[in-house]
């Protein structure tokens, strides 16, 4: 019962509003020099690479294919070009809300529900099997900070 509020917690990080702003900066002075420059000042680009997926993000994938990004493309190749990782899931949800005018929330109310039913879908499995699912990932922060 604690992990799913954790866990909702975040996904309520302010993510998409970041990606937007670099779509913002990007529109004003050029993709890569958007891209540069957020490099530069040491800030993160949350829209590129995810630990889990090396080979890069299904989800993203999936949800960009055959959608036309317009000038989003630009910024996407140019991340890759630069970060050597592919636009990830908060990168498409970012794009797809801007592309089609949705609501500023949706991205994360997207993620958020999606997420939900991944873990609904594990509790059912873990019920079924009588056992615990093992996560592929590990922590890899500090122990015991707090």
């Amino acid at each position: 019962r604690y992990i799913s509020v954790t866990g909702v917690q975040t996904c309520a990080l302010p993510i998409w509003a970041a990606v937007t702003a670099l779509k913002a900066d990007a529109d004003r002075m050029g993709a890569e020099a958007a891209l540069a420059s957020w490099l530069a000042q040491g800030r993160p680009l949350a829209a590129f690479g995810h630990p889990l997926y090396p080979d890069g993000d299904v989800r993203a994938a999936a949800l960009l294919e055959g959608v036309d990004l317009r000038d989003w493309g630009e910024l996407a190749a140019a991340g890759e070009r630069l970060t050597g990782e592919p636009p990830n899931v908060d990168f498409a949800l970012a794009a797809l809300g801007y592309r089609y005018g949705w609501p500023e929330e949706a991205p994360f109310l997207i993620f958020a529900t999606a997420r939900t039913v991944g873990w609904l879908a594990h509790a059912l499995e873990q019920a079924l099997e009588g056992e615990l699912i093992r996560p592929r990932a590990r922590y890899g922060g500090k122990r015991g900070a707090g």
